[in-house]
């Protein structure tokens, strides 16, 4: 058998001895003996097949959403597909899937924040975990200016009689994709270096909309008119971006949270436009996290009156919901992280700004200033 391949089946026990609990693992060994497993130093060899074996089987994923009816999502998504190293995988509910390494492009014909729960649909039908979910899609504004922008989702200030108007679910959130503050950066340097600024503005958005989703997750997205959904350069752009974000290249992966060896403070935003301008001065700066970003629309706070009181039980709205959600959610994309809240003060009328305060202390939130989060 010299300089061949055998194969090994190694059996071992788990513990206590019962038949459910038996394991087998077949693979091959190149160029060397059957390995007989049994107690003493063999043990680290159980451990070390234990472990690969259920990295196999639970394999974690980054799941890349598109849809044909959108140019701002199909373009992007075809000029990544274009890239090597692309090859089919199997359909999920009638919907085409790619796949690239730790990444998975899933298609669908219909409305990118409509399709609900497609990371729990995409481990349903391959047995794969997903990790987090990057949604590629159209940006619209009143104001038409072409724009690259990232941003996460939900729409934690509706109260539940209330009908989300661009999908998800009243109450509720996704957790905050990690890359979100380092793909800013890195959408910024990359739109620069292809002549796409000043004419497209890079920018933040605010969380808002659906689809429902438990994963954490973000939304990249093209605008803000026809003519610059289509723009093959945008889509360039936007590829390029997911393809050097996600290692895909070679290179080392932007934003990967369980890699971070930086301050290990997260930004969660409060009040301000929906573009954040303070909060994304923070965040373009290097080894900056970003979590939630709540916008004043997202705070429905009702004016207390002419006693203009702050105590936070005299002061209706879902605001404390929509904070909560947004700081429960996260804390969960950020494990071992110190979510750290940042306002925009001036946003804010005094009461407003008063009771934010001070339910923020209650709830053991301190208040960050930029310096704080870099």
């Amino acid at each position: 058998m010299k300089g061949k391949e055998r194969c090994v089946l190694v059996i071992f026990r788990l513990k206590n001895d019962h038949p459910a609990l038996w394991v087998r693992v077949g693979q091959f060994i190149p160029r060397r003996p059957t390995i007989a497993l049994g107690l003493g130093p063999a043990a680290t060899t159980i451990r070390a097949v234990s472990a690969h074996f259920s990295k196999l089987s639970r394999e974690m994923v980054t799941l890349v959403v598109a849809t044909t009816v959108d140019p701002a999502s199909i373009g992007p998504a075809s000029a990544l597909l274009a890239m090597p190293g692309w090859y089919p995988g199997p359909p999920v509910q009638g919907m085409a899937s790619f796949v690239n390494k730790g990444a998975r492009l899933l298609k669908h014909e219909n409305s990118i924040v409509r399709e609900d729960h497609l990371d729990k649909r995409w481990e349903e039908a391959t047995g794969e975990v997903v990790d987090e979910v990057i949604f590629l899609s159209k940006h619209t504004a009143v104001s038409n200016r072409p724009a690259l922008t990232v941003h996460p989702i939900g729409v934690p200030h509706l109260r539940e009689d209330e009908v989300p108007p661009a999908g998800g679910k009243p109450g509720w959130a996704a957790p905050p994709n990690p890359r979100i503050g380092p793909w800013l950066r890195l959408l910024k340097a990359i739109a620069e270096s292809h002549n796409l600024t000043p004419e497209f503005e890079v920018t933040l958005e605010a969380t808002h909309h659906g689809p429902e989703i438990n994963s954490p997750t973000m939304f990249v997205e093209i605008g803000s008119t026809e003519e610059y959904w289509k723009r093959q350069d945008a889509a360039q752009a936007i590829a390029l971006l997911v393809w050097e974000g996600l290692g895909l290249g070679g290179g080392a992966a932007v934003g990967d949270w369980s890699r971070n060896d930086a301050p290990n403070k997260i930004l969660l935003g409060i009040g301000g436009g929906h573009y954040a301008p303070r909060h994304m001065d923070i965040a373009l700066k290097g080894g900056v996290w970003v979590g939630h970003l709540l916008s004043g629309y997202s705070l429905p706070m009702e004016d207390p009156g002419q006693s203009k009181q702050t105590n936070v039980e005299t002061i209706g709205g879902t605001w404390r919901e929509a904070i909560k959600v947004a700081l429960e959610t996260t804390k969960v994309a950020f494990p071992g992280g110190e979510v750290m809240a940042h306002l925009d003060h001036k946003s804010f009328k005094s009461w407003q700004r008063n009771a934010i305060i001070e339910f923020l202390a209650e709830q053991s939130i301190q208040i960050g200033k930029p310096k704080d989060f870099c």
